[in-house]
């Protein structure tokens, strides 16, 4: 099916919050242009995955390359400019800066970085709200801005955790019809999403988690025979 080398390789990650081991010896291979979804219930380390090769979470151990880089030496500052982008749940902007300011703070990490009009073409949302503070968007709109400031740097992955959590279902039909045109564009997304149904639209691929490690990978195509184990495995 895939081809080549994987733009993400993670290899025997373990992970650790204090002594608390969370990641178990998680392996993943996510390539140039795919949608890939964890998912798994609450609490099995779904978003301590995506921490981790983020660098954020730094007592871990395995490998993790993306790219031709060896993240697991890399300082935190250093792993964003690899072309990896990272959109927490809790979205991070800044609240007292307006839609247009926060779109035009982040740096530069590629030459491929979207401009603002290409932004509000994608997000026709923010166009609307280009001068209002963070304060005064919605919870969907906060979103769309999470993710559009990460497209501004020209990243070849992004790591979405949650994007649709509480989220309208006008809205959580916007990202999805946003992360197709992003794959259009070759953008690669490793996303956490608790709403199977919306996954299932937009991945090509699934990992299922379970108390710290990977249990189950499978193709889109293979759905409907994995449900009994998804719904025994999600709750669903």
């Amino acid at each position: 099916m895939n081809k080549g080398k994987p733009l993400l390789a993670v290899r025997d990650l373990n992970a650790w919050y204090g002594e608390g081991h969370a990641l178990h010896g998680v392996n993943l291979d996510i390539y140039q242009g795919e949608t890939v979804t964890l998912l798994g219930r609450n609490g099995v380390g779904k978003t301590t995955t995506l921490r981790a090769i983020m660098g954020i979470i730094r007592k871990r151990t395995g490998s993790i390359t993306f790219d031709g880089h060896d993240l697991m030496r890399l300082p935190l500052h250093r792993t964003a400019h690899t072309g990896i982008g990272f959109v927490p749940e809790e979205r991070g902007i800044f609240a007292s800066l307006s839609v247009e300011e926060n779109l035009l703070l982040p740096p530069a990490v590629a030459r491929n970085g979207m401009s603002i009009e290409e932004i509000f073409e994608l997000f026709p949302n923010l166009k609307e709200r280009r001068n209002s503070p963070g304060t005064k968007l919605s919870g969907g709109e906060q979103q769309m801005l999470a993710i559009a400031r990460i497209l501004r740097t020209g990243v070849k992955l992004l790591l979405l955790d949650e994007p649709t959590e509480g989220l309208a279902p006008v809205i959580v039909q916007r990202i999805g019809e946003v992360l197709v045109t992003l794959k259009k564009r070759g953008i690669t997304v490793l996303l956490v999403e608790q709403n199977f149904r919306f996954a299932a639209k937009v991945a090509d691929r699934f990992y299922v988690m379970e108390h710290g490690h990977v249990t189950e990978s499978f193709d889109v195509a293979e759905l409907p025979q994995r449900m009994p184990m998804l719904n025994e495995a999600l709750g669903v």
